[in-house]
């Protein structure tokens, strides 16, 4: 049964982002094992639509895509009119605040160092910082032993993978003892590495916090009420297997609930992550080892589509690297809705900004996206449509050399080619 599951969650990229410990399998109507080629393929045509009159939501597919189709959204710098890339950026940038309603965060917050240590040659710092509501947000920060000197840094984000109960493990290594299950998620979709320790080891002070609603950040089952939404589910044996994996299941159940909550109270999933990531980049920001003038962010899945905000809207964001989650709106309406989460969506901004355009704020700042073209999240010909507007959009600001996409055989990964193209672009522009 945990290698079906295993199978499972690699065939849809453990992303169903909030879907793939749950929702999917009503998609799929079975847990996928890949030694039966049969079934998964049946999963695989069953996950993408191949007949132009079908969709995810059946006929009216055709009628909302063309809601969208065939027309530049309004703020899109691909149009004529917009001929000042400052006074566009500024219109856009004030549009896309406002329909992301960012909540109130306070200041900076005042950082804990609970440890520090050494491993694997890094110095490595435990950190924690209390936001106007919630738990304490925990932090790992690495650098290399013994750097000297102000160091360029990375804002690294951790990715979603259906997985709320782990954050800055996904992508870290502190000790040479890793939880079974995040030994498993490093092995499939970094290749057995954590990127995080490996960028750090190039000379780079690397921030790697727990988003909202993962790891410290999490939705305790003993504070949900009514008691019949917990499932049966406590907060008791945190660290096994099985508890974390029905807790897991929970989170994805739970994740609408939670999105209708935040839209109810008039912010946005978005909203949240900007906002919490935007303090972590203010603590990154602030420390007196870090290059303030040479900081990236970079992360895959959940993490690239937090990259995509992060860096689309500040500019303190020297450097971008987008994994794993660029496509259009159009892809979403058709084919993928059903493979995301509800963390992604924007109410009316797709009038007015196509996907990629929101990471295109930047320009002409550089940006490098990288895509799988077996990726069961998106459709390749939309991740091509999403390159040539990024394209298009660095080519009229006269960028062209700042904005690179790669395409990699396989699924949805980082793996070590990859990171290594990423790291080097990192180099390039905050060390270069």
């Amino acid at each position: 049964m945990k290698n079906k599951r295993r199978d499972f969650l690699k065939l849809t990229g453990m992303t169903g982002l909030g879907l793939a410990t749950g929702g999917l399998s009503s998609v799929f109507g079975a847990t996928v094992n890949h030694s039966n080629a049969m079934e998964k393929n049946s999963a695989l045509k069953n996950a993408i639509v191949d007949d132009k009159n079908s969709s995810v939501i059946g006929a009216y597919g055709k009628w909302a895509a063309g809601l969208i189709d065939n027309k530049l959204p309004a703020l899109s710098f691909r149009k004529k009119e917009f001929t000042n890339l400052d006074a566009w950026k500024k219109d856009a940038r004030k549009r896309l605040t406002e329909r992301l309603a960012i909540p109130e965060m306070g200041g900076t917050p005042v950082v804990t160092v609970k440890k520090q240590y050494s491993y694997d040659g890094l110095h490595i710092e435990e950190l924690s910082w209390q936001l106007p509501y919630g738990a304490a947000t925990d932090a790992i920060l690495l650098k290399p032993v013994n750097a000297k000197g102000k160091l360029p840094g990375v804002l690294a984000f951790h990715d979603h993978g259906g997985v709320k109960y782990f954050g800055t493990r996904k992508i870290t290594r502190t000790s040479d003892t890793l939880h079974p299950l995040m030994a498993e998620h490093q092995k499939f979709y970094y290749e057995d590495l954590a990127w995080a320790n490996e960028v750090a080891k190039r000379g780079y002070v690397v921030l790697v916090s727990d988003a909202f609603p993962f790891a410290s950040r999490r939705v305790l089952m003993n504070d949900v009420a009514p008691e019949s939404l917990r499932h049966g589910l406590t907060d008791d044996d945190p660290e096994s297997v099985e508890h974390i994996e029905a807790y897991n299941k929970w989170a994805s159940d739970h994740e609408h609930i939670m999105s209708k909550s935040l839209y109810s109270a008039g912010t946005t999933w978005a909203g949240v992550f900007f906002g919490e990531d935007k303090k972590a980049l203010d603590i990154l920001c602030n420390r007196p080892d870090v290059d303030v003038k040479n900081i990236g962010c970079c992360g895959l899945s959940g993490g690239g589509m937090r990259t995509v905000f992060m860096a689309g809207q500040d500019d303190r964001i020297k450097c971008a690297v987008c994994v794993g989650f660029m496509t259009t709106w159009r892809d979403f309406v058709l084919n993928k809705s059903v493979n995301h989460t509800w963390m992604t969506y924007v109410p009316l901004l797709p009038n007015e900004l196509d996907f990629p355009e929101i990471l295109g704020l930047r320009v002409p700042l550089p940006t490098m996206v990288l895509n799988d073209t077996e990726d069961e999240l998106y459709t390749l010909d939309e991740m091509k449509s999403a390159d040539k507007i990024l394209a298009e959009v660095y080519a009229k600001a006269g960028a062209t050399d700042r904005y690179k996409c790669n395409y990699y055989p396989g699924p949805h990964k980082f793996d070590k080619k990859m990171q290594a193209d990423a790291f080097n672009w990192f180099d390039k522009w905050l060390k270069g």
